[in-house]
């Protein structure tokens, strides 16, 4: 009976050292796991911290260009040349350096539709989508008088043909949420709204919740839409086509309403229509060129309609921190080139 009681005790003994060892290793096993826990935290922490500031600290670019237009003489030189990228041979290098490239585009791209008896009719080969993509436009403006030339039904062959290469689009649609929406480009950690609208055209080509057309450019309209912009994204750009054609300076009224569009909220206004180049303005924290002119265009009638600029904006932590103005010059064969670079 004695050796029993102390066997029994050695194996209570035996049983509680077991148990106090597994205890333990448990406890360690948990402390190291959690010590291997922070450690890889502070590892995913730093990697963070690392690409915010990497983010915080790369710069770049948008390039604006004025009115494209790519019918009538455009297009026989097109033509002669059997190669539908000619326009932007010259070009083309300069315009893909940018992180965003943006243009005016002068006219739809369709076969379809019905000349709306302009004296000045302007129609796209479907084909040229084909140079806007090697071109690396990657937002274009519709708003403009020439983008209805052929009715609806053109506006939204030229929508689809845009859309299918990853082109976005402003200023007109397919109905009128479309046609106000505005485009919105990530780069880098900043977010780009992109808005167009024109005022020569009629209130009645504007948009309607069933039907196409342009943009609606009432400046009440315009405000909020620019508040809910900037609410959205940190720049915002807003694409006007106005202006009185070949005049080299801005109208009283385009200042003060591109003053107001700074005030709502844009960053940069970028002009086009007069096909001449107007004055860049500084206001306040904001940029305006007034009209930026052709970019691929027939006008050989003049040097300054041959004679253009494209705006280049550097960006920096969500913010524009430098504009430059690069000169441009359109040769005979209607090709834009940068001047010096």
């Amino acid at each position: 009976m004695r050796y029993r009681t102390y066997g029994a005790g050695v194996m209570c003994v035996v049983l509680c050292v077991v148990t106090l060892s597994y205890i333990y290793s448990l406890r360690n096993a948990a402390r190291e796991a959690a010590l291997s826990s922070f450690q890889a935290s502070r590892v995913i922490m730093a990697y963070q911290q690392s690409v915010a500031k990497k983010l915080k600290d790369q710069k770049y670019s948008m390039l604006f260009v004025g009115d494209i237009m790519l019918s009538r003489s455009v297009a026989k030189k097109i033509y002669e040349s059997g190669n539908p990228l000619f326009p932007f041979l010259e070009s083309a290098d300069f315009l893909r350096s940018a992180d965003i490239t943006f243009g005016n585009l002068e006219g739809p791209i369709s076969e379809r539709g019905t000349n709306q008896g302009s004296v000045y009719s302007f129609r796209d080969d479907p084909k040229t989508v084909d140079a806007l993509t090697y071109a690396g436009f990657d937002v274009m403006s519709l708003a403009n008088n020439h983008i209805l030339d052929w009715g609806n039904v053109a506006l939204q062959d030229t929508l689809e043909l845009l859309h299918d290469r990853g082109i976005q689009t402003i200023g007109a649609g397919r109905n009128d949420a479309e046609a106000n929406a505005a485009a919105i480009v990530k780069l880098g950690n900043a977010k780009i709204a992109f808005l167009g609208y024109t005022k020569t055209y009629p209130k009645t080509l504007k948009a309607t919740p069933r039907s196409g057309g342009i943009s609606d450019f009432d400046e009440g309209r315009i405000k909020k839409v620019i508040e809910e912009a900037k609410r959205l994204a940190d720049i915002v750009v807003v694409s006007f086509h106005w202006g009185v054609e070949y005049r080299k300076r801005s109208t009283l009224e385009q200042q003060n309403l591109a003053h107001s569009m700074i005030d709502w909220g844009a960053d940069i206004i970028v002009g086009h229509h007069p096909h001449v180049v107007e004055e860049v303005e500084r206001y306040k924290n904001g940029w305006i060129a007034y009209s930026l002119g052709n970019f691929v265009f027939d006008q050989d009638f003049s040097r300054e309609t041959m004679e253009s600029i494209a705006l280049k904006a550097t960006i920096k932590n969500k913010k524009i921190v430098d504009i430059v103005s690069i000169p441009i010059n359109i040769n005979s064969d209607f090709q834009p080139h940068p001047v010096g670079l």
